[in-house]
Parts: structure tokens; C-alpha cells; sequence
């Protein structure tokens, strides 16, 4: 297995690794102890060119840890661990079309995230990733200082219709939207394997700091979400058919662009079960 990084920064293509292979015969502990490092160096690891069912792609998942569940989509039929992210030739929104990182409003958010391309347009609907550790580290020392004694509430009603409404109303998705999560998790928050802090917000998610006001929280918000976008701290993606990527969502925020309208594109989707996230203190 050959790893290829895509920025200094974040992200890396693993080449030479036939993923249905290792599941047939089952995963080598070095090219496992591998991939988990590759994953705490590269923060977001993508392999193409793969050839993967349901269950061989749950079986690579639970290489990082346990499988969970999202809990806004119904699985695909047969596959209680697999969602399909489908944005329709007819849709205009994408979901989750807003920087985030997965289920934040969660007690315990999910670890990482596991993406499988099966329908990719010619062109657009890339992803992009930025590296929340590296958005802390450039801070200056008193703002680190300050933001590691606060902690903010999360939602999964903000931006709700942005992310979500055009896939509960129709399409192939199975979406559903019954409950509100939320949680209050520290700004900065520990990662759990290498100790680096990383700010932990999202402007799709994060309403406000403990103790305050939304309109007291904005400014500062406001001026977190713009640092932590910089160019400097993101890789760009391009999907083609057969791609498998797993991110950290611990230390990442993502996006996906929605620049592919009359086109069809479907993801298969694993969730890895994650811990409350810890603050540096």
C-alpha cells in the first residue's frame, strides 16, 4: 500500500490495496495497523478504484471502530449499517450542504464518517475537507487560551432546511427529520488518540457559547468560521466511481459542492460510533 498525500495539511490517496480482496480473506494486521496511522497522520484517507458490496464496505468501517447509525436516513434494504446519500437529477440541494461535521448535536458525535461512490457525475460535486487542528494551532495564544475555557451549543435544527428539507420532501433518500439533537460540547476539543487540540464548531451546527445570547455568540462565531476556511487548512476532492474515503470528524469539517444540478449522484454512507468529545483541560 502506497500513501500519496494530497496537501501538507490534510488529506491522502492510498494506492495499491484491493479492499474486497482483504475482506474475502480477511485484513492483515500490518495493512490495518497502516491504515489506522495513515488516518491519524492524513486526517481524511481516499482509495479508488474499489469494488465493494454493503457489507464489505460495514466490513472495512469497523476496521476504525464501531458502526453506528444516523438518525436521519433510513438505511438501504438488507443493510442496517449503510445509508444512501442521493441527490436526484431533479433536486437543487445537496445534502448536508453547509461546512459541518457529522452529528456534533449528538452527546456522542460520530468518530468518522465512511463514503462510497457508486454514481458520481463527469464532472463537479467534489468535497472538500479542512483541518481543524491547523485552524486552532494558527490562532494567537490568547484567543487558544480563551476559547479552551468555553463550550457551545450544537443543533440539528440550524439550517435545517438548507441541509435536509429538499431530501424529506422527495427523492430516493428515505429521509426523515422526526427529532431535535442537541448538545454543548467544548470549543476546543482533545482528540481522543494523538492528544492535538482542534477547534471543535461548524457553521451548519454550532448556535452559540454557553452562557450567552445568539447575538452575543455571532461576532466571535462569525469570526472563528472565517479562520478556520482558509485555503491553507483544505484539500479538494474529485469523486469518481468505486472511491472509498473515511474521514475524522473529530478534528475535520467538510463540504460538499453543489455545482452538479441535472446530474445524478449516490453515496453509500457508514457511521462510526464516537465518544463525548473532551476538553483540553
Amino acid at each position: 500500500m502506497q500513501i500519496r498525500p494530497l496537501t501538507p495539511v490534510v488529506g491522502a490517496e492510498l494506492e495499491a490495496i484491493d479492499l474486497a480482496s482483504q475482506c474475502e480473506r480477511g485484513f492483515d494486521k500490518a495493512v490495518v495497523e497502516q491504515l489506522r496511522q495513515a488516518f491519524l497522520d492524513h486526517h481524511v484517507l481516499f482509495i479508488r478504484d474499489q469494488s465493494l458490496s454493503p457489507a464489505q464496505l460495514t466490513q472495512f468501517s469497523a476496521l476504525f471502530g464501531p458502526i453506528g447509525r444516523y438518525p436521519f436516513a433510513e438505511p438501504i434494504p438488507g443493510h442496517p449499517e449503510v445509508i444512501a446519500i442521493i441527490k436526484e437529477a431533479s433536486q437543487q440541494t445537496v445534502f448536508g450542504g453547509i461546512w459541518h461535521t457529522d452529528s456534533a448535536y449528538m452527546q456522542q458525535p460520530s468518530m468518522a464518517s465512511v463514503l462510497y461512490a457508486v454514481q458520481v457525475p463527469d464532472c463537479g460535486g467534489d468535497t472538500l475537507f479542512a483541518n481543524m487542528h491547523a485552524a486552532y494551532e494558527t490562532l494567537d495564544d490568547e484567543l487558544q487560551q480563551q476559547l479552551q475555557q468555553r463550550f457551545a451549543l450544537h443543533s440539528s435544527a440550524k439550517n435545517r432546511q438548507r441541509l435536509r428539507d429538499d431530501h424529506l420532501r422527495a427523492g430516493a433518500m428515505s429521509a426523515t427529520d422526526d427529532d431535535v439533537f442537541e448538545a454543548v460540547h467544548p470549543v476546543v476539543r482533545r482528540h481522543p488518540q494523538t492528544g492535538k487540540p482542534s477547534l471543535y464548531l461548524s457553521p451548519a451546527h454550532t448556535c452559540l457559547f454557553e452562557g450567552e445570547q445568539m447575538a452575543e455568540s455571532e461576532p466571535l462565531l462569525t469570526k472563528l468560521f472565517a479562520h478556520a476556511l482558509q485555503d491553507d487548512f483544505k484539500c479538494r476532492f474529485r469523486w469518481t466511481p468505486g472511491t472509498v474515503a473515511i474521514w475524522d470528524n473529530r478534528c475535520l469539517l467538510h463540504y460538499p459542492v453543489n455545482d452538479y444540478h441535472g446530474h445524478r449522484r449516490e453515496m453509500w454512507r457508514v457511521t462510526i460510533d464516537g465518544e463525548q468529545p473532551l476538553a483540553m483541560f
